[in-house]
């Protein structure tokens, strides 16, 4: 009798192990219309501060494209695009980053470049992704998408300059041995670029401590920094960083406007940024954080980022248009890099060499991708986007 028991007890598990994997499961969306697409270039998706992709152990049990809303990746490629999710330094500077995403799509071993390493005082190379690229080929007739959430807007943004442009100070410093990342003229590899809740133009969460207590004797910067570094992950990291050659370093607004630049927008390239935001406007001159949208993590970094207007140490002048934000970048930030050509999305006329800004996604800073503790469903968000790259 209690053989009977434990068995079907077994059975009943089983049943409701398949029934839970085959929900999770992706599934055709059968209202995408492929007879529209005009091209079907690889997406390379690159992730933000602290994150992870697919060359990471963790992204199988935990993808950050999708969080606990599955793997979005495996969703897209069953929709019939073809979909890739990088894996670089979760809190590296965006330049070695870039180094790192180049190497994983060309299948090749991590170039910092002469005379960065040297600059920046770590070895010249990386790990080797020799025969185990993240894509089967990419060039001018191979083309890819970039996608990048957060911190991935910049990294993928940088590569797209350098791939374009190269560099002058690591040819003259490589010379013959300069890595092909550096020497410019494959603007044409790039289709185009999305970012997603990304700190184009920096984020005040890394200027907020100086900008409200410069003398920190009442303790009150550090119970600002410990908000900001539970939101951001990695400003109290164990990593052994070098102080001007990490994330926390470039997103800084007056680093992010010296990045800014040097990046141009290109001409052949299409651009859209998705910027986010979950606070609201309390109509006493702050933002009033919407608890129904925002986790946990946010809510104390984004209070102080929606209350506080200042100057930056470079003069950028931090006003009220800064104050919404989704918990970690300013929504204003989000949207497109100060100078550049920028205009609000009109999918009937999307244009190359142009930033077409969506309008703004209502939710924290992990939303966009799938939430974290609250979960979104963003899947036919992206497909509809994907689609109208595709169709182009």
């Amino acid at each position: 009798m209690r053989r009977r028991f434990w068995r079907a007890l077994a059975i009943i598990l089983i049943l409701c192990l398949g029934i839970l994997l085959y929900s999770r499961a992706p599934k055709v969306d059968k209202s995408i219309n492929h007879d529209t697409w005009k091209t079907n270039y690889t997406y390379v998706f690159v992730h933000g501060l602290s994150g992870w992709g697919s060359y990471d152990t963790r992204y199988k049990f935990m993808p950050y494209w999708g969080m606990f809303g599955g793997d979005n990746i495996k969703y897209f490629n069953k929709q019939g695009f073809t979909t890739a999710a990088a894996s670089v330094d979760p809190h590296g500077s965006a330049w070695d980053r870039v180094c790192e995403l180049y190497a994983q799509l060309t299948g090749t071993k991590v170039d910092y470049g002469e005379a960065h390493s040297k600059a920046m005082g770590h070895d010249r190379y990386g790990e080797d992704y020799t025969d185990r690229a993240l894509i089967e080929k990419w060039d001018a007739e191979n083309k890819i998408n970039l996608v990048g959430h957060s911190f991935g807007g910049v990294t993928v943004r940088l590569l797209a300059e350098l791939m374009a442009n190269g560099d002058e100070a690591e040819v003259k410093a490589s010379g013959d041995n300069t890595s092909p990342l550096f020497t410019g003229g494959k603007a044409d590899w790039i289709y185009s670029i999305t970012t997603l809740a990304a700190p184009t133009n920096g984020t005040t969460a890394y200027d907020l401590a100086d900008a409200i207590d410069p003398e920190p004797s009442t303790g009150f910067t550090a119970r600002i920094e410990a908000a900001l570094s539970k939101a951001m992950g990695s400003a109290n990291s164990d990593d052994d960083f070098i102080e001007n050659d990490c994330a926390a370093y470039d997103m800084n607004i007056d680093n992010a406007k010296i990045i800014n630049d040097r990046i141009e927008t290109l001409e052949n390239v299409y651009y859209f940024s998705i910027p986010c935001c979950s606070t609201t406007d309390s109509g006493k001159g702050y933002q009033r954080i919407n608890t129904d949208i925002t986790d946990m993590m946010f809510r104390a970094s984004g209070r102080l980022m929606g209350a506080y207007t200042y100057t930056t140490k470079g003069g950028i002048k931090i006003d009220k248009k800064w104050l919404p934000n989704d918990g970690l970048v300013n929504t204003y930030s989000a949207r497109a890099p100060f100078d550049a050509p920028q205009k609000d999305l009109d999918t009937v006329h999307v244009e190359k060499g142009i930033w077409q800004v969506y309008p703004t996604f209502e939710g924290d800073h992990m939303s966009i991708i799938g939430g974290l503790f609250k979960t979104v469903n963003v899947k036919s968000y992206y497909t509809d986007f994907m689609c109208l790259i595709n169709e182009q």
